[in-house]
């Protein structure tokens, strides 16, 4: 997989480098420092994955990711900065990854890995094909201890609320984020259904639709053990969505 390290400073270029030698199966084909330095060796190279500082001179990454993403088959981009206030932004600029210095091997080999599985048309039609490509967003950032995680939205099952967090369950896992689920179903209307007054569900992985004798209906979601209640009050909403 050939590989493109931009970062104005030359010993996190080193570090990166020095990784990449160490996870194997990279090709380092070049190194930049500045964002419109990026945009050129992208061009010149067409690497698969560009590790891209966010404050850098003359162009930051944040812009030249943004001007990646609409070349024609753009590679995928993974953000390794000393800042995790950004997370919201790379997203937003179609952003593979988010690491946070002092960048760990571990977790650059998992965001490769991720970036091996989307291929060069895959990534330039993400923007069509995400489910979130109508409000702008295509993944969720959720913090963790060691930066921010961004999960993709295609992989989240469902969002529940519980008290002033909501749990967002999807497939490596669950995480904590702060939106609020009216906030999330605003966003999202074509991608989740309100099931329950703390439940948005995927439509994307709705698997089944159950009732018990009872007239009680529940859902079941692909990856998920347990199914979901509906509430009576979300239930006549659902039927008719579904044409129950």
């Amino acid at each position: 997989m050939k590989t493109l390290i931009v970062d104005d400073e030359p010993p996190a270029r080193e570090r990166l480098a020095s990784l990449l030698a160490e996870i194997g199966d990279v090709l380092l084909v070049g190194e930049g420092g500045s964002g419109r330095e990026a945009l050129e060796l992208t061009m010149d190279l067409s690497p698969d994955v560009v590790l891209l500082d966010v404050r850098m001179p003359d162009m930051d990454g944040l812009e030249a990711a943004q001007r990646i993403a609409t070349m024609s088959e753009p590679p995928a981009v993974i953000f390794t900065t000393a800042y995790d206030e950004y997370a919201i932004n790379a997203f937003e600029a179609q952003a593979a990854g988010y690491l946070v210095k002092p960048i760990r091997k571990d977790k650059l080999a998992a965001a490769l890995a991720a970036c091996r599985r989307l291929t060069r048309p895959q990534l330039s039609n993400a923007e069509s094909a995400s489910p979130a490509s109508a409000a702008g967003r295509s993944h969720i950032p959720v913090r963790r201890r060691d930066g921010i995680k961004l999960i993709p939205l295609a992989e989240i099952r469902c969002f529940l609320a519980d008290q002033k967090y909501t749990t967002v369950r999807h497939e490596g896992g669950d995480d904590l984020i702060e939106d609020s689920l009216r906030l999330l179903e605003e966003e999202f209307p074509g991608s989740f259904v309100r099931i329950h007054r703390s439940a948005l569900v995927s439509t994307r992985h709705l698997e089944r639709i159950e009732r018990d004798p009872d007239g009680q209906y529940f859902v079941r979601l692909k990856g998920l053990p347990e199914r979901l209640t509906v509430s009576r009050r979300m239930a006549g909403d659902l039927r008719e969505r579904f044409r129950l």
